[in-house]
């Protein structure tokens, strides 16, 4: 009982006090010699990261996502669930780049005891927007920009070759299928984005998470709030967008999937105020994707929903069920 006992306090605690070192692969049952147990257990914070690790890694990896469906991962903190599917893979991939910001405490403990990966870390600098009002941080919604993402792919291909590099041949091919997958996707965005007017190319969300993809497809993004979700938007704020949306009358804004739409409604009531009328062009994948075991529950069908959704809410063309008819109406 009292093994028990200090096991449940060490699984709550995290790994700031054990002295085992938890980052030596567990041995397969049932197989002598072997080092690694398969599928390798793996924790992923966001969506976007787990679905990335399963398409590399497929029947190799079994991954327990953190954070699911509707969930802002600027605002969560570490539960008990959490911490226990952490403690329980073997392998631990992040998004980073200060996303997952109320988390990093317990990734940084967790890094002391097993790998633990960002799939950001390989981006190329440049690549990378450092908003003025981001007191010197990158943006972190790189996902957005289905090229920039692409180079998140190799992170985790290396990162898994690493830890079981028995396979690594097949994380190799892996990812090259994977990341011609994601350069289809790519075109499609700018082919369709494209034949938006010029003049309704303006891009309104509940916050700042479209500036990787407004750059990416030619787009003009004004988000109410800031960067993170902690931000609050201010009235003058509210009274710059409404006096945008009237000056360039525009048609639609969007709602966000993890984000309040208390803010984007005051800017249609300030709208119509004035006497234009707005609608809601849809509502849009964010910090999150939607739902397990739907096609918008995969990163290829939440941008190409995002795509195909803002497409034709301001004029432009694109098929109802978007790149690959997938799409629920």
């Amino acid at each position: 009982m009292r093994k028990l006992f200090a096991f449940a306090l060490a699984l709550i605690g995290l790994v700031g006090c054990q002295s085992q070192d938890n980052s030596t692969p567990r041995a397969k049952n049932g197989e002598s010699g072997a080092n690694i147990q398969y599928p390798i257990p793996v924790a992923a914070t966001v969506g976007m990261v787990a679905d990335l690790v399963k398409n590399v890694g497929q029947e190799y990896v079994d991954v327990k996502q953190i954070m699911g469906t509707g969930v802002d991962p600027h605002m969560h903190k570490a539960s008990r669930d959490d911490v226990v599917a952490i403690m329980n893979a073997d392998v631990v991939f992040y998004s980073g780049l200060m996303l997952e910001g109320k988390m990093t405490d317990t990734l940084i403990k967790v890094s002391r005891n097993k790998p633990v990966y960002a799939v950001t870390e390989l981006i190329n600098e440049k690549t990378l927007l450092e908003p003025d009002d981001f007191n010197g941080h990158y943006d972190p919604h790189v996902w957005m920009d289905v090229s920039a993402w692409s180079q998140c792919v190799d992170a985790v291909k290396d990162a898994l070759s690493q830890y079981d590099p028995q396979h690594g041949d097949v994380y190799e091919k892996n990812a090259a299928t994977y990341k011609q997958k994601l350069e289809q996707l790519h075109k499609y965005g700018l082919e369709t984005l494209k034949s938006i007017p010029e003049d309704s190319r303006t891009l309104i969300t509940s916050h700042d998470a479209f500036n990787y993809f407004g750059r990416a497809y030619g787009l003009d993004v004004q988000g109410v709030q800031g960067i993170s979700t902690e931000s609050e938007a201010g009235l003058k704020r509210i009274n710059e967008l409404v006096d945008l949306l009237v000056k360039k009358k525009i048609k639609a804004v969007f709602v966000e999937s993890s984000v309040s739409k208390k803010n984007i409604t005051a800017l249609i009531e300030g709208a119509r105020a004035q006497g234009h009328q707005i609608e809601i062009g849809g509502e849009l994948f964010s910090d999150a994707m939607g739902e397990p075991g739907t096609y918008e529950g995969t990163y290829l069908g939440m941008l190409d929903h995002n795509i195909t959704t803002v497409a034709r809410a301001l004029g432009g063309t694109a098929p109802e069920k978007g790149m690959q008819d997938k799409l629920t109406p």
